[in-house]
C-alpha cells in the first residue's frame, strides 16, 4: 500500500489547470498545421494561420489560449493500492482548481446553481471523474471544457433497429447543426454503448485521446476515418467561413450495452482541445 498526500493532488491539479490552459497538446498543433497545408481556400488559410499564431503566442507568453478557460474536468485513475492521506479527495481537487484559476489569472466561469446562477468566484466545483485501476499510482488529467462547444453536444437513445446508419446520420446531423458555434475546426468525441450517462462519459473521454490516434478495433477505426472525411466534406470550415477543415479529429469509444438499446453521445470540442496529464 502506497500513501499519497491529498496536498500532493492539490498541487498537481493546480499546476495542470494552468498548463492545460496555456499549452495546446502537440497532436492538436500537428493537426492544425497539417490542415493548413491542405487548405486551398484563402479565408480558411488565413483563419488557420491566426489560430496557429494564437497558440504560439499563448505558449511563449504563458497566457491562456482562449478567453473561455473552461469548466475544470478532472479525471483520476486511482491505483487500488493507493491510500490517500491528509485530507478529503474532493476537497483536494477543488482546492487545486481554486488555486490554479487564481494563480493563472484564469476566468472563473462556474455558477452556483444551474437555474438561479450566481458565480462561485473560484471556478469550483470541478467535474470530478474517478476510476479504480490496478497499481499504486494516481493518473491525473485536467481537461478544461469551454461551453461554446459543450453546448453543441448531444445524446440520443437509439433502439438497436437504428443500426450503424442511425449513428452515422446522428453524428453528421449534430456537427451540421453545430455549424460555426463550437469554433471549428472542432474535435468530435463519440461514445456508443453503456447507459444514458455512460455514453456521455465515453464521448468526453474520447476527447482525451490524441486526434491522430485510432480505435484499436478495426471496425471502429474505419468508422472514425469515414465520419471524419464526411464531416470535412460539409464545408463548414475554420470558424465557419468555409473550407476543407471542419474537424481535426473524430474519436470513438464504446462499451457493452443492454440488448434493447444503443445509446450514442457526441461531445464536441473546439480547436482548443485542452488537456494535461501527470502521474503521481
Amino acid at each position: 500500500m502506497r500513501e499519497i498526500q491529498a496536498g500532493t493532488i492539490t498541487d498537481v491539479v493546480e499546476r495542470l489547470c494552468i498548463e492545460a490552459n496555456e499549452y495546446l497538446p502537440e497532436d492538436v498543433k500537428r493537426a492544425l498545421r497539417d490542415c493548413r497545408a491542405c487548405e486551398d481556400w484563402a479565408i480558411a488559410q488565413d483563419v488557420l494561420d491566426k489560430i496557429v499564431e494564437n497558440y504560439e503566442i499563448a505558449g511563449k507568453q504563458e497566457v491562456p489560449i482562449c478567453q473561455d478557460t473552461g469548466m475544470a474536468c478532472v479525471f483520476l485513475e486511482i491505483g487500488q493500492d493507493v491510500h490517500i492521506a491528509g485530507g478529503d479527495l474532493r476537497e483536494a481537487v477543488d482546492e487545486g482548481v481554486r488555486r490554479g484559476y487564481d494563480r493563472g489569472y484564469l476566468r472563473k466561469s462556474v455558477v452556483k446553481d444551474p437555474v438561479r446562477r450566481g458565480n462561485t468566484g473560484d471556478n469550483t466545483p470541478a467535474m470530478l471523474y474517478t476510476e479504480i485501476v490496478p497499481g499504486e499510482q494516481i493518473r491525473v488529467t485536467v481537461a478544461p471544457k469551454g461551453f461554446g462547444s459543450e453546448n453543441m453536444s448531444a445524446i440520443r437513445m437509439f433502439k438497436p433497429s437504428a443500426g450503424l446508419q442511425g449513428i452515422k446520420d446522428f453524428i453528421l446531423e449534430t456537427v451540421e447543426t453545430a455549424g460555426p458555434n463550437p469554433c471549428p475546426p472542432m474535435v468530435v468525441g463519440v461514445g456508443i454503448g453503456g447507459t444514458f450517462d455512460k455514453a456521455a462519459l465515453l464521448a468526453k473521454k474520447a476527447l482525451l485521446r490524441p486526434v491522430d490516434s485510432q480505435n484499436p478495433d478495426p471496425f471502429y477505426a474505419d468508422l472514425e476515418r469515414e465520419m471524419l472525411e464526411k464531416i470535412n466534406r460539409l464545408g463548414i470550415g475554420p470558424q465557419g467561413f468555409g473550407g476543407r477543415t471542419t474537424a481535426l479529429g473524430l474519436n470513438i469509444e464504446t462499451m457493452p450495452t443492454h440488448i434493447a438499446g444503443m445509446p450514442c453521445a457526441i461531445n464536441i470540442s473546439c480547436h482548443v482541445t485542452r488537456h494535461r496529464t501527470e502521474v503521481i
